[in-house]
Formats: C-alpha cells, sequence, structure tokens
C-alpha cells in the first residue's frame, strides 16, 4: 500500500496526487504543478491534450493582464526607460545566436526576475542550487542593476535609482509581452523580431533628432 501511495503522488511536489500523464517529463504530474511547470520550465509538447484543453485561458489571462501592466508602464516614463534596458540584453544575444527562441527569452527574464525577488528578502544567492545559471538572465540583471533615469539631461545630479518593486514591475510587463506576442507559439522569434524591428526606429528616431537639434 505505501508504494502504491508513493507513486500516485507528483512526481515534481511530491505531495499532491498525480492526476496528470505529461508527455514532455515521461512523468505524472499533479494539476498545479502542470500548470506551474507549463511551457516555462518544460518545453511542452503541441499535442499535449492539458496544453490544448487550457492554452485559450491561459492566453486570455495574458491578454487582460497585458493590456493593464502595459498602460502603466508606457504612461510611465520611467518605467518605459527601464523595460527598454530589460528588452536591450536579449536584443543584443538574439542578434548573436540565431538559435535563441522566444521562449529562451522567457527563460532569462524569469530567472532574472526569480533572482530579484530573492534579493528582495535578502536571501543569499549562493546557497541556491534549485536554478541554473542563465547567462543572458544575468546580463538583464546587470543592466538593472546599472540602468539609471536621468529628468534633464543638463542636470547630471538629477538621476535616479529604480526599486525592486519598479523592476519587478518591469519584468513581469516584458514577460506578459513575449507571452503575448508569441501567441503560444514560443519555440519562433515573433517577439524577438518585433524587439528588433522596435529598437530599430528608436534608433532611427534617436539619430534624427540628435541631427534635428544639433546647433
Amino acid at each position: 500500500m505505501k508504494d502504491a501511495r508513493t507513486i500516485a503522488r507528483c512526481s515534481h511536489c511530491r505531495q499532491r496526487k498525480a492526476k496528470r500523464q505529461c508527455p514532455a517529463l515521461g512523468l505524472d504530474l499533479c494539476p498545479l504543478c502542470c500548470g506551474c511547470l507549463r511551457e516555462k520550465e518544460l518545453h511542452c509538447p503541441p499535442g499535449c491534450p492539458f496544453l490544448t484543453q487550457h492554452k485559450p485561458y491561459q492566453e486570455n489571462k495574458i491578454i487582460q493582464k497585458k493590456r493593464t501592466f502595459s498602460n502603466e508602464v508606457l504612461q510611465d516614463e520611467r518605467l518605459n526607460w527601464l523595460a527598454l534596458n530589460i528588452e536591450a540584453p536579449l536584443q543584443e544575444y538574439a542578434e548573436r545566436n540565431p538559435a535563441f527562441t522566444d521562449r529562451d527569452a522567457i527563460l532569462a527574464l524569469e530567472y532574472a526576475k526569480d533572482q530579484v525577488e530573492k534579493n528582495r528578502f535578502r536571501v543569499l544567492l549562493s546557497q541556491d542550487g534549485g536554478r541554473v545559471r542563465n547567462d543572458v538572465g544575468e546580463a538583464i540583471l546587470l543592466s538593472l542593476e546599472q540602468c539609471r533615469f536621468q529628468r534633464k539631461i543638463i542636470l547630471l545630479q538629477d538621476v535616479e535609482r529604480y526599486s525592486t518593486e519598479e523592476k519587478l514591475k518591469c519584468l513581469e510587463n516584458v514577460i506578459l509581452g513575449v507571452k503575448f506576442l508569441a501567441h503560444g507559439s514560443l519555440a519562433g522569434r515573433t517577439y524577438l523580431q518585433d524587439l528588433a524591428r522596435r529598437l530599430a526606429r528608436l534608433k532611427k528616431f534617436s539619430d534624427q533628432k540628435k541631427i534635428i537639434t544639433r546647433p
């Protein structure tokens, strides 16, 4: 009886009853772990019945959250600048690595978000062995640490640091943006291609502005 109960438990959390057979792991999961791991830590195959069943619901949640976060970030000049600095390392890495996908971008962003959250509660990262180091995520963390908002170019002292809450808010917004643009196809580069176009337009606009304002 003891062995039967052990087998019936989720292979991930080892606490709840396993009710779903995961084709990606080849193991049984509880519904909660299935939802938490789905297309985040697992490369779910398109034919997975649980992915197909819950995809419309998840996409609707993403759309609703994306609207809320995007409006707040885009209307705040500080947050908009921070979001751009979060996305810049993704663009740089994607240019050098054609195999880098939207899913890889999600993994890097979630890695950075996880580390920022742990820093907020002063958790010693050196003691955390639960997540493998992500180089792109580390580049995002460095960009977050170095990013400053400067309201007035002339007044160099008018430079503001970003709070942990602002960093987490922008990371969440970018993560939602990737999922929103990818439309569930994280194996492609839909978001990364959109990011490249956006940053190219910003660079072009910035160059034109410098030419126009030059005395």
